[in-house]
């Protein structure tokens, strides 16, 4: 029995029970997808069925406007899925008049979309022959064929994209691809994989040279940087705070936040009244203390950021314009959500 008739064989007998494989929508499905990039897909479920109920089509995303899209994406990370995906069904919604690309190629073209997502949705949607490789693919394939090429290295890219084209049933292109993913996911599993129960056991390299744990091979991560942030809660006697918009390119833009210092060390109470940031917009007198005594530490890909929040109370303040009770109306990165929630606890 060939790869793809074996895979496609355990697939019908173990496929996942998901919302989006109920239907070819290219819509959905493309919401699913982009969900699910860098997100498990028990935490991605619910969000996609937030996103189905409030947004049951492409013209309804296009009509929200970008703080409702980011408010409701938040806790998903990586918000630049959220951005693109919001600019992507304006384009759809304004100029192809709703109509969904059908091609690997035109679906490329759209802002947010890669290689996978573009394969995703042109092989279960309309069915054309475009393999998908993500990171349960890679493992797959790695394992089975004993491959060693970084899978992170311009060569790998090309070398499992390739691999995977011929490996793809032409006839069920959407179902092979969906198979694949599912059996990364569930079956070959990058820690403890099921191999006892594994069709293709037989005929693993990884398993009968005791790879598994080896393969695949990726090149040592970028050096990760880390960055202090102490955030300034305001709050004056009227119940107001200051929040506002990232502006910059960096790390969650478009969401709000409070003032924040950024410094190159931990720093303490002396030096967060002393900082120029701090004078710049506290004139008048304040009272400022720690709320979490312990630092967190909340880790990003290539990023990890030690934070403190520090509650300044002031009498008054005209840059602090929204009221207590608004604050979690906006947009706001995880980081603070969770603050949120803990300082509303204990008031």
């Amino acid at each position: 029995m060939s790869f793809s008739n074996t895979l496609i064989y355990w697939y019908l007998q173990n496929e996942r029970d998901l919302p989006w494989r109920k239907t070819k929508d290219p819509y959905l499905i493309w919401l699913s997808e982009i969900m699910l990039q860098q997100t498990r897909v028990a935490q991605g479920l619910s969000y996609f069925m937030k996103f189905k109920e409030v947004f049951p089509s492409v013209f309804d995303l296009a009509k929200a406007d970008e703080q409702t899209v980011l408010k409701m994406w938040q806790g998903l990370g990586y918000y630049s899925r959220a951005r693109n995906l919001h600019f992507t069904a304006k384009y759809i919604s304004h100029e192809l008049n709703g109509m969904f690309p059908s091609s690997y190629e035109e679906i490329k073209k759209l802002k947010g979309i890669g290689d996978y997502t573009a394969s995703a949705i042109s092989s279960i949607c309309f069915d054309e022959s475009a393999a998908v490789v993500d990171g349960n693919v890679y493992r797959v394939l790695s394992r089975y064929f004993g491959i060693n090429t970084p899978i992170n290295s311009s060569a790998g890219i090309k070398e499992f994209k390739k691999l995977a084209q011929t490996l793809i049933d032409t006839s069920k292109p959407g179902t092979f691809n969906q198979a694949i993913m599912d059996f990364g996911a569930t079956q070959c599993k990058p820690q403890n994989p099921l191999c006892e129960t594994c069709p293709f056991a037989n005929s693993c390299i990884a398993f009968n040279k005791n790879q598994i744990k080896e393969l695949p091979v990726k090149k040592k991560k970028l050096k990760v940087t880390n960055r202090y942030f102490n955030y300034l809660v305001v709050m004056t006697d009227d119940q107001k705070t200051v929040l506002s918009e990232r502006k910059n390119k960096g790390i969650w833009q478009g969401l709000h936040q409070f003032p924040l210092i950024e410094t190159s060390m931990n720093i303490d109470e002396k030096a967060i009244v002393s900082s120029d940031e701090f004078c710049d917009l506290f004139v008048s007198e304040t009272t400022i203390s720690l709320f979490n005594r312990q630092e967190i530490v909340h880790k990003l890909s290539h990023q990890h950021l030690h934070t403190k929040f520090w509650i300044v109370k002031v009498a008054s303040l005209k840059e602090a314009t929204i009221h207590w009770e608004e604050v979690k109306k906006f947009p706001v990165p995880v980081l603070i959500d969770n603050f949120l929630n803990e300082y509303d606890s204990k008031i």
